[in-house]
């Protein structure tokens, strides 16, 4: 009877196995790893069948099905929002063709009368964050990947409290994953106090189990609609202050007003619905600002049709005409940006990394090795941040448009994260931004071919190794 069973079991699991090779070769992202995972899956299914129901799906298609279902239930509030919203966006004339492939990435045009305030590091970030909070009127959405209970994260606590003991709606939603380590008593005196709180549950419900590869990583921050915060800082004392391991960190958010605060809103309002099936009601009235700055926000995740980010961040390097200047804390770029910048180095544009000297993700900077002498061959800088951790995920084009997000340069930010970016073609914005890159440039080292190349074979056969877990890293 046992040998009949585990008969039974075998064969089961090799049904399975080859459904779900073929599952694997109908939407596996790359050939790669379609044929890695098919070899894998039929040979070995054993194995393969967990690591590729958890690893291995292409796309969150619980969020494809709830999008769909917002599509036809909240169809006519963004239709209205959209339409309130035209006056607000730019005109044709105004979109170079540069822009026009990141505003359909995007899905909603570029917005003009933004102002865009450049915030640098964890200090001036909570300061001006917590002031926001404090004014806040009718509702507040916090959203952010990790949440530590610390110093930091007990003053957000209080903050989203004290907006809830004035009346004002408060909507906190948290990564479950990033913030695992959250205690459920911080999440309980939330809830006393008032405060909706939601995990955003990707694993949520029996159909989408297994799909915890999937991260929300975005923090977003909307006071009434018209302010929002976005940009590369968590909650918790390393943000703010330093890591007790790395020292200084180094990061950078961005506060907005004007309309693309409901660009932020809206990806924010997504992930809600996804999340607790509720419909929020919200202001959706745009605010033109003096300043006056051009501003799309370009939400990206694993439920796009698009590779949104990696795209995003292709067509601004390839529309560099004399820089681009990125830092990103995890690189480990798919073969299409890795080629995008190798060829902007070749035709001349001054194409600056900045990366940080010591790792947090031993596997990401040992990935980083094997295919970093190839870029600096081809003329890509590549620099080493010196007195702590960077973190900050910003680029920059020529003198004319920058960019402050939550996406890193690695396949879980262009494939399996749900990200957002502010893409700013403002002269003054990127202005500013090179002036903080010019500071950190001078804090760092560069990186030479000799170097990588001298490290002992040993290092340079793992560095190949991690490589190969770069798809899941």
């Amino acid at each position: 009877m046992t040998a009949i069973l585990g008969g039974v079991i075998i064969i089961i699991m090799h049904v399975l196995g080859t459904l779900s090779a073929l599952m694997a070769l109908m939407s596996s992202r790359t050939s790669q790893g379609a044929i890695a995972w098919i070899i894998s899956l039929l040979t070995f299914p054993y194995l393969a069948l967990p690591a590729y129901w958890i690893f291995g799906r292409p796309r969150f298609y619980g969020y494809v099905s709830a999008r769909e279902e917002r599509d036809s239930t909240l169809r006519q509030v963004l239709t209205r929002f959209r339409r309130d919203l035209e006056p607000c966006f730019s005109k044709p004339e105004e979109s170079s063709a540069r822009l026009i492939a990141v505003e359909r990435l995007a899905m909603i045009p570029m917005s003009r009368g933004n102002k865009a305030a450049l915030l640098i590091d964890g200090e001036a970030t909570f300061q001006s964050l917590f002031e926001g909070l404090r004014h806040a009127q009718y509702y507040v959405l916090v959203q952010f990947f990790i949440v530590r209970d610390d110093r930091v994260g007990q003053a957000l606590k209080q903050a989203m409290i004290d907006c809830a003991h004035r009346d004002v709606r408060v909507c906190f939603l948290y990564d479950e994953i990033g913030s695992r380590k959250l205690p459920d008593a911080y999440l309980v005196e939330l809830q006393e106090a008032g405060v909706e709180v939601s995990a955003f549950g990707s694993s949520r419900g029996w159909r989408h189990r297994f799909q915890v590869n999937f991260r929300n990583h975005r923090k977003i921050t909307i006071v009434d609609g018209i302010q929002g915060w976005v940009g590369g800082l968590n909650v918790g004392e390393e943000y703010r202050y330093q890591s007790e391991r790395y020292g200084h960190w180094r990061d950078t958010h961005l506060k907005l007003e004007g309309p693309a605060v409901l660009g932020l809103q809206e990806a924010f309002w997504e992930d809600w619905h996804w999340a607790t099936g509720n419909i929020l009601s919200l202001n959706w009235q745009a605010q033109l600002t003096e300043a006056d700055q051009h501003v799309v926000i370009v939400p990206s995740g694993p439920a796009d049709h698009q590779e949104t980010a990696s795209l995003m961040v292709q067509q601004a390097i390839h529309g560099a005409r004399e820089r681009f200047w990125v830092a990103t804390p995890y690189f480990v770029p798919d073969q299409g940006v890795r080629d995008a910048l190798k060829l902007a180095a070749l035709r001349g544009i001054d194409v600056r990394v900045l990366l940080p000297e010591h790792p947090d993700h031993l596997l990401v900077f040992l990935s980083a090795f094997s295919f970093l002498p190839d870029m600096i061959a081809a003329g890509v800088k590549i620099y080493r941040y010196q007195p702590g951790f960077l973190h900050q995920k910003v680029f920059l084009i020529d003198h004319e448009c920058a960019a402050v997000g939550t996406v890193n340069l690695d396949n879980r930010s262009f494939r399996l994260n749900f990200e957002v970016t502010a893409y700013i073609p403002s002269p003054v914005f990127a202005a500013q931004v090179e002036t903080m890159l010019l500071e950190d440039f001078k804090a760092s080292r560069p990186v030479s071919i000799e170097e990588i190349q001298s490290r002992p074979f040993w290092r340079k056969m793992l560095s190949r190794a991690a490589y190969l877990a770069a798809p899941i890293q």
